[in-house]
This record gives structure tokens, sequence and C-alpha cells, in this order.
């Protein structure tokens, strides 16, 4: 999973498209327009959306909290993160039919919100030298007030008003943090009334409440397995799992995975060159 290839505990199985195209329907979207909640399965969803919040777990799960929102004469102004993102990813390509590209996310951001203080977050992937910049990205500067590059991403999350996003997990995961989260793209979370959205998609005709939503996308879309059993199991077991790694492996990279991260900065760079080469 990722560039450094950790074994996931979930995993998305789905038979009409996946989770991150929008421009076709999904498992989890067809779940999601059609399932009746019941209390049980709601009071699941807001359990595991208190523990994923009280416990600061989100994508990446690294970063410093070495981090505070403006004071003074800036805090009375709304404080929006924008997350970076890898441009070639597929939920981009899949999920963002307008604006694709970091910089003009940013651009719209600012147009949007001049009086703003906006927090710029580049992706970890490329501030780790494992994926490429996105185009311009260096000018980033030009449209934000600040960028912060070692961050917890829920450290921000708990700081900032809102979050401007174009596919971003970091828009659901501000959501399960109450946060105000404003799409310019069509990931699987924008459509069901909990975002505001520039973008709409017509199959998305129904409205949730919160733990609707967190109940569709963490309990009955993904399929867990576990990493001690390898056997199926519950996203509660999951989270226990992922707490107890994260407790005891996370601060250390394996050998290999340090290996695997030199390799694939030096394809990066072999690439780059022959790019140049060819030009």
């Amino acid at each position: 999973l990722g560039a450094d290839l950790i074994q996931p505990l979930s995993w998305a199985m789905d038979s009409r498209g996946i989770y991150y195209d929008a421009t076709q329907a999904s498992d989890l979207e067809y779940i999601l327009q059609t399932t009746v909640f019941d209390n049980a399965l709601l009071e699941r969803a807001g359990h595991l959306r208190e523990r994923l919040v009280a416990h600061d777990l989100t994508k990446y799960n690294v970063g410093t909290t070495q981090w505070q929102r403006p004071e003074y004469e800036t805090a009375r102004q709304t404080v929006i993160l924008v997350p970076g993102q890898v441009e070639s990813d597929a939920s981009l390509t899949f999920g963002a039919p307008g604006i694709r590209r970091n910089l003009d996310l940013l651009t719209a951001v600012r147009a949007a919100n001049p009086d703003g203080y906006i927090v710029y977050k580049p992706h970890p992937d490329v501030v780790a030298g494992l994926r490429h910049k996105g185009q311009d990205e260096d000018q980033a500067k030009r449209w934000c007030d600040e960028i912060v590059v070692d961050i917890s991403m829920g450290y921000l999350l708990a700081q900032v008003d809102e979050v401007h996003t174009l596919t971003s997990l970091a828009g659901f995961e501000a959501l399960l943090r109450g946060k105000k989260v404003v799409c310019y793209g069509l990931p699987f979370y924008a459509g069901w009334g909990l975002t505001e959205d520039l973008l709409s998609l017509e199959r998305r005709a129904r409205k949730l409440a919160l733990n609707e939503l967190i109940a569709g996308v963490l309990i009955l879309y993904p399929t867990y397995v576990s990493r001690t059993t390898g056997k199926f199991t519950t996203p509660e077991r999951a989270l226990d799992e992922l707490l107890d790694w994260r407790a005891h492996n996370a601060p250390t990279l394996p050998y290999w995975r340090k290996a695997l991260r030199w390799l694939l900065k030096l394809e990066m760079r072999i690439n780059d060159y022959c790019k140049r080469i060819r030009q």
C-alpha cells in the first residue's frame, strides 16, 4: 500500500466500479444511496469516528505537532488547509473533471477567499521524494500564506477552520472532525449534503448524516483482513491492530523499505534525466 508497500488492513473490492472513480457508479455509491442504516450500525459508526479522532489517526499517520494557527492581526481570518495531491493519481484522473493541478486549486481557493489564511500541505510522498511535484508547484507560495511539510495531518485538521480539496482523503478526515469541507472535485464523500461542492453528480441524490456516511465508507464497503491472523476481521479490530502497529513499529522503517525508497528515488532521477536528454 502506497510508495512504501505497507500491507493494508482494508481492501476495496467493487463489482460496479471503484470508489474513487466518479465517472461511473460504484458499490460504495450504491451502498450510500440505498442502505437503510439502523441504530446499531449508526452507533458503531459513531464509536469508530470517536476513536479515530481521539487517537489522531489519518491516512499517513506521520508528522509533528510543531505548528500553531496564526495569531494577532490574522486571528480573525478563516484558516484554510489545502492538501496537495500526486497529480498522476487515479483519483484525480477519474474524480476531478475540472481542476487537476495543485497550483490551479490554490489559485481557485485564493480567488474565492482573498482574505483567508491559506495553508498548503504538499503530499507526503512528494515531500519524501517518492513522487514528482505537481506542474509549477514551486510557485505555490504565491497563492498561499504558508507551506507546511512535516506537520501531522490530524493535528492540522484540529487547528484549521476549513479544508478545500480536489479529491484528497483529508477531506473525509476533516468531516470526521466536524470541519467545513469544500470540494473542487468529486471524491466519494462529496454530493451527500455534508460538503460544499463546486461540482454536482446527479447519481448522488440522497442527503446523509455524517454517521451514515461513516457506516457506508468504513463498515459496509471495505473488506478487512487481519495482519495478525490473516483472516477476515471487523473495522474495530483493524483499528486495534493499527494502533498497536503505530505504538510498536511505526517509528522505524525496515531495511527493505529503506532500500525501496532509495530505488524509487533513483528511478525518478533517471527518468528525469532521460526526459531532459530527449528534450
